[in-house]
């Protein structure tokens, strides 16, 4: 597992800020060597301009259309950069401010040389304070950057008030209640908050939402949208977002794979277009190590990672980010995976 290079996806809507980050990125003194594949909407590859004279090399995809055609282009710089291997530790993808990150990240499960080589570490997304409670609201790109964030930079706090990053806060939180999130102003974030994140490890969550296992007992209604799956202790105003929902549900003790694997794969086939992103920590029966999965739409990807520790409690949980899921559906077919349902 430890020798594939880790790709970050750097994602966000039109000048929020994402080549000042990438900028920021390559020009600290880390003594890490990135390779960066901008993709740039149009012929000319502006944003390449803009990027800082370091001395990592910069690959551009020039079409555009943030699609299968990109996804074919991924794939083929990636396989040159493996050929390449040793000469950077890391690869950094910029995504058009048009992007749905969904293609991109699919990339990294759909073409085995690729899966064999590199893995997603994190998908970031930076969102401009002042102006994506505008774009939340007219360009559904925005929304799907935000719901499919590990990380999110609230960029540019600098130009609002605290009444207002509150509220652009709240709106993220409630599209997106499980990213950790960075309030900047010019991007100045840490590089260990954007780089080596390993997002796809569900422990992290706790670190931004330690009560969202707690789950409710009260039953939600059709008109409900799991609002209150968001847990807010610093004053933020409880949006739910009508369209997008994001669902997390525990399992206390372990699973049966041969109940959990068709299930899964029966819910991503069927409700696929619905789901952005999915992924979950498991304990599986009689196995020692730990089943960590992540999926993006119809996409999935999963295998055995660490061993669970002895002073680790055995529970299983995961998480679905979407729109119009059937929040009872995924609950009861989670629940009847238990390797020892609660009778």
């Amino acid at each position: 597992m430890s020798e594939k290079i880790p790709v970050t996806v750097l994602t966000g809507y039109l000048g929020a800020g994402k080549t000042t980050l990438l900028n920021r990125i390559l020009s600290e003194d880390h003594g890490h060597k990135f390779a960066v594949i901008v993709n740039e909407f149009g012929e000319i590859g502006i944003d390449n301009d803009l990027i800082v004279g370091a001395d990592e090399e910069v690959f551009e995809m020039n079409n555009g259309c943030i699609c299968c055609t990109v996804r074919g282009d991924l794939i083929r710089i990636i396989e040159g950069l493996m050929r390449r291997k040793g000469k950077f530790d890391a690869i950094i993808v910029e995504t058009t401010g048009l992007a749905d990150p969904a293609p991109v990240a699919q990339t990294f499960f759909v073409d085995q040389d690729v899966q064999d080589q590199a893995r997603l570490d994190a998908v970031v997304t930076v969102a401009d304070a002042k102006w994506l409670s505008d774009r939340l609201r007219d360009a559904p790109e925005a929304k799907n950057q935000i719901a499919f964030a590990d990380v999110i930079i609230l960029n540019k706090m600098d130009l609002v008030s605290p009444e207002e990053l509150r509220e652009v806060e709240a709106r993220i939180r409630a599209i997106n209640p499980y990213a950790k999130l960075h309030k900047t102003s010019r991007c100045a974030v840490p590089l260990d908050a954007v780089l080596g994140r390993n997002a796809f490890d569900l422990d992290r969550i706790l670190e931004i939402e330690p009560s969202f296992l707690e789950v409710d007992d009260h039953d939600h209604h059709g008109h409900d949208h799991g609002h209150d799956h968001a847990h807010h202790d610093h004053g933020l105003k409880h949006y739910h977002d009508e369209e997008m929902q994001s669902f997390a549900f525990q399992i206390d003790g372990e699973v049966d794979p041969a109940r959990f694997m068709p299930w899964i794969n029966l819910i991503v086939q069927r409700e696929g277009p619905s789901i952005l992103r999915s992924k979950g920590i498991l304990a599986f029966k009689d196995e020692d190590k730990r089943f960590v999965f992540q999926g993006v739409h119809m996409i999935l990807d999963g295998d055995l990672q660490r061993q669970w520790r002895p002073d680790e409690k055995r529970v299983s949980k995961i998480v679905f980010i979407g729109r119009n899921l059937k929040e009872d559906d995924l609950r009861s077919g989670f629940m009847a995976c238990a390797a020892n349902p609660a009778s």
